[in-house]
């Protein structure tokens, strides 16, 4: 008896569903693992691009630098968030003559404007970073049923041509349960990577929305102060 697995010819006897659910796992796990590699090297990125602008940030006394600086470093959440404030800060102040008394109603309503603006980048750049990741989500719960609905629709195959041939010893029997195992083992094989890197991602994710939100309240820290100083 030859006891080695043919595992093209095992997925071939599985039936056209068995079949069809096999090329969608296997889809889906190539996507799965596209994905991953690409969010690896964004987020690693991202992460040290963070890093190199709030070193950046804290040592420079100059906005303007700060600004330049940023255009350096695209991947990174914080520096796009800093941009977007930077951009409504400089409209604000062009709208408010240097040499003018603004009111106090006028200084926090440019102040408002910008602490806007710096949320609304930061809920983009939170959504970019969020792209493409639901898809691992959604293979990580569904893979694994996908494969089992395989594994049962292989099973009452195997069954029925065991009843056709009347016999049901364990050499009939367990060629073509294995064969229809083969769906369930293909489904596991696609979601556990996936939810594994779900997971992994959604946190270094949390750090780096951590990073925007901390980064938007230090920042509109010190606008308040320059406004209440010129209005001392």
């Amino acid at each position: 008896m030859n006891s080695s697995l043919n595992y093209v010819e095992m997925v071939t006897h599985g039936g056209p569903v068995v079949t069809a659910v096999l090329i969608i796992l296997v889809l889906s796990s190539l996507g799965s693992w596209t994905i991953i590699f690409r969010k690896v090297l964004h987020l690693r990125r991202a992460q040290r691009e963070s890093v190199a602008f709030l070193d950046h940030f804290w040592r420079s006394k100059r906005l303007d630098s700060i600004y330049v600086a940023s255009e350096e470093m695209p991947l990174s959440p914080v520096a796009q968030v800093f941009r977007a404030g930077y951009v409504e800060l400089s409209k604000v102040t062009q709208a408010q003559p240097a040499d003018a008394d603004v009111p106090m109603h006028d200084q926090l309503g440019g102040f408002e404007n910008v602490e806007r603006a710096l949320a609304r980048a930061a809920n983009a750049e939170l959504t970019a970073l969020e792209q493409q990741t639901p898809f691992l989500g959604t293979t990580a719960a569904a893979a694994p049923f996908v494969g089992l609905f395989g594994t049962v629709w292989g099973i009452m195959g195997a069954f029925r041509d065991i009843y056709a041939a009347g016999n049901a010893n364990l050499a009939t029997v367990a060629r073509p349960i294995s064969e229809a195992l083969i769906a369930t083992a293909m489904g596991l094989f696609a979601a556990i990577p996936a939810l594994v890197a779900y997971n992994a991602f959604n946190s270094r994710i949390r750090v780096l929305d951590n990073e925007m939100r901390n980064f938007s309240a230090d920042f509109l820290n010190i606008i308040k102060r320059h406004i209440f100083k010129k209005a001392a």
